[in-house]
């Protein structure tokens, strides 16, 4: 898949690229930041991105996990990083194994097992935080966490000699701050993660929003994925700077979609909102038959 295919939306200082269309193909990139939130079909422009954030095991958003890693071994890339619900690792490895059989060459990876609450160390001073979400089996959610050490407030009037005499002397001078930069839900339902501080303050809420229509709130549970008027009760709750929804299915226009955010959600949230395909294409978004 060539650009063409990829969604980008700029928010702030943050270029977010990916595709998510409910049932068909979901995958969410931050450059800036060497994070990939699921795989998709492992579009060419995820490749040189170092660290796979895996969701859940769904075709839609897994397929692409061999063809990831065996690209980069053949562009001579280091091997990728997948982060995963620790109970898919055997699975993952199961599947490689089965491409190395039919390939020659089994696609090099790091596999990385996370249980709720665990998290990895993307690089110096940022990390992946795994949560559980409400979508099936051991799905998890993730949030990027830039992690700074700061001086305690006491100590900012004190010159650098005596501060470095503090420190060498093993007195605690500092605290640490985390900042919740991009939170992805995957797909889910509502559930306690909603709680989390590390969800409601994150700058960037990457959440999904499958069903809208009236008569698809049964539809919404028993594919345990939030309907708009579920999120539509959750979003006012949270802090975030920018809202980005995804999984939009082909059944809703995101124009209409739009235009139903608007009027569900109070002005100053709506304003907040932005569509990952918010700017469709007519060979994506083409009328069911």
């Amino acid at each position: 898949m060539g650009s063409r295919y990829l969604a980008k939306l700029t928010l702030g200082e943050t270029e977010v690229i990916g595709y998510s269309v409910g049932g068909e193909e979901t995958v969410v990139a931050i450059p800036t930041l060497n994070v990939c939130f699921d795989i998709g079909k492992a579009p060419e422009e995820v490749l040189a991105v170092d660290h796979v954030l895996l969701s859940h095991g769904h075709m839609d958003h897994a397929a692409g996990i061999a063809y990831y890693c065996s690209q980069r071994n053949f562009r001579e890339m280091s091997p990728g990083i997948i982060l995963l619900p620790k109970r898919l690792t055997p699975a993952v490895e199961a599947v490689l194994d089965c491409w190395g059989s039919l390939d020659g060459t089994r696609p090099p990876v790091r596999l990385v097992g996370l249980e709720p609450g665990q998290e990895y160390e993307l690089r110096r001073n940022l990390f992946a935080f795994a949560f559980a979400t409400n979508h099936c089996r051991d799905s998890l959610g993730y949030t990027i966490i830039e992690r700074r050490q700061k001086l305690k407030e006491e100590y900012l009037e004190l010159p650098g000699p005596e501060i470095a005499r503090l420190r060498k002397s093993g007195v605690p001078i500092t605290y640490t701050l985390n900042l919740p930069l991009v939170t992805y839900l995957g797909d889910t339902m509502g559930g306690d993660f909603e709680e989390l501080a590390c969800v409601r303050h994150s700058r960037i809420l990457i959440a999904e929003c499958t069903f809208f229509d009236d008569d698809h709130h049964e539809r919404a549970r028993a594919g345990r994925h939030y309907h708009l008027d579920q999120l539509a009760q959750v979003l006012p709750k949270m802090e975030n700077e920018h809202i980005v929804l995804t999984h939009v299915s082909r059944r809703t226009d995101v124009k209409v979609a739009r235009k139903m955010v608007d009027k569900a959600l109070p002005d100053e949230i709506a304003r907040k909102v932005r569509f990952l395909m918010e700017r469709p294409r007519r060979r994506l978004w083409r009328s069911e038959s």
